[in-house]
């Protein structure tokens, strides 16, 4: 019975060990916990103070770049609008009477000038 009570003081000692060395391991767990945050505090400002001047410069080069743009292409007249409308809904008329012959599909569209007979006509109108 004195060796179970022996046996028993020493799980006890050694339980004790095992508690005083866990609350150490977490003391220092916490110790080193916190040194990280303090670390991290002034890194998470920077990369906060990088954010908001990267926004800020982006908000600057995108007014700077619509201020560019209203400069280098100002409003043209309705005339030229009107006219700019007119051609391009010209050029979408005449796409598919070129598009298989440029594909390669197709013979030179008709209706269309043939440029190899334009440039006959103005060679034979400069021979004469």
């Amino acid at each position: 019975m004195t060796s179970l009570f022996a046996q028993e003081i020493r799980l006890s000692k050694r339980h004790e060990d095992i508690v005083s060395q866990r609350l150490m391991l977490l003391q220092q767990m916490e110790n080193k916990l916190g040194d990280q945050n303090k670390e991290k505090t002034p890194q998470v400002q920077t990369a906060e103070t990088a954010l908001q001047r990267n926004l800020s410069l982006l908000k600057d080069i995108e007014a700077a770049e619509k201020s560019l743009q209203t400069q280098n292409h100002p409003v043209p007249p309705p005339e030229v609008a009107s006219l700019e409308t007119l051609y391009w809904a010209s050029v979408e008329d005449y796409i598919p009477k070129w598009e298989q012959f440029l594909l390669g599909r197709a013979p030179y569209p008709i209706g269309v000038e043939n440029p190899n007979e334009a440039e006959d006509t103005i060679q034979k109108e400069v021979q004469q």
